[in-house]
């Protein structure tokens, strides 16, 4: 794709579904630990609030990228997994967990390369 052919609209509807601290993380969990309760995630996720955690699984939710099934149980069991479409991300989650993992190695490395 030539540069003057590139749109942003794009690129920022990428960001807008990626966009936050924890969705590529909540992602990452779902690709590749498979169907997960809410309880699972939250404690899978150390940091994230409840409030947070529901409101990026809806986002995403709404985005057709999670889908969120209830049990008619007594209490109610919440699952959420990735959708089919959802799966399409995997190779994004990917690069950038490597991508993570080598910079925290750079970063490990600059520290204790001497002058």
């Amino acid at each position: 794709m030539k540069e003057n052919q590139i749109s942003c609209q794009e690129t920022e509807e990428t960001l807008g579904i990626l966009t936050g601290k924890w969705k590529p993380v909540i992602l990452y969990h779902l690709l590749y630990g498979g169907k997960k309760r809410f309880s699972e995630l939250k404690k899978l996720i150390p940091g994230i609030t409840q409030k947070m955690l529901t409101s990026q699984l809806r986002e995403l939710e709404q985005q057709d990228i999670v889908r969120r099934k209830v049990y008619p149980e007594v209490p109610p069991r919440v699952e959420y997994c990735i959708t089919e479409y959802g799966k399409s991300l995997k190779p994004i989650i990917e690069v950038i967990y490597e991508w993570g993992a080598a910079h925290l190695k750079h970063m490990e490395n600059r520290e204790t390369s001497t002058y």
